[in-house]
């Protein structure tokens, strides 16, 4: 495997499962959202999922003193993320959501602590070309993330699917996205 496909293929598992209970949370979101404010919700959901990515870069660039192998260690985020899923995984979820821009921002920076945990080992070990490569990728999937809520927002049932099976899924993403910051840091 090249290493441009490599890096296309981690970046694109590190988005999509640390923004899979997103997704759902965005779409549940909208469906409450008269359709006139979907561009500027998504907006402010774009903004927030920049914010937790630069954040994530600065970070990791504050570890590059760090060695690499160490960083890798930071996979007990994803992995504790994952346990606590499990345990919590038949608590009722918030069902109240508020409309509006501001709301949608801090929604997303709320739910980003796994994103920030998944990212920021992620953008450690991708250097400066992944890293541009990485905020492509990151790019071009909150397309479809956005694309994808909207057209999801039309269907409720979907959404309530979602939202009801996604506590089961999502430990196993956040165990699956640990072992890939172990591999991608070379820790393992």
């Amino acid at each position: 495997m090249s290493w441009l496909s490599r890096v296309i293929l981690i970046s694109s598992l590190a988005y999509v499962g640390t923004m899979f209970d997103d997704f759902f949370t965005f779409a549940a979101q909208l469906v409450v959202t008269e359709r006139a404010r979907y561009r500027r919700v998504s907006w402010a959901q774009v903004t927030g999922v920049v914010a937790l990515l630069v954040i994530s870069a600065a970070v990791g660039s504050a570890l590059a003193g760090v060695p690499l192998r160490w960083v890798g260690f930071a996979c007990v985020a994803p992995w504790a993320l994952a346990v606590y899923a499990w345990r919590h995984r038949r608590d009722a979820r918030a069902a109240q959501f508020r409309r509006g821009a501001l709301t949608t921002f801090v929604v997303t920076l709320a739910l980003g602590g796994d994103n920030l945990a998944v990212w920021t080992p992620l953008m450690r070990a991708s250097g400066a070309g992944g890293g541009l490569v990485d905020v492509t990728v990151f790019a071009l999937w909150e397309m479809a993330f956005l694309w994808g809520a909207q057209r999801l927002a039309g269907h409720p049932r979907v959404v309530a699917w979602g939202e009801r099976h996604a506590p089961s899924l999502v430990p196993w993403v956040y165990l699956a996205l640990g072992v890939l910051v172990l591999v991608e840091c070379g820790t393992l």
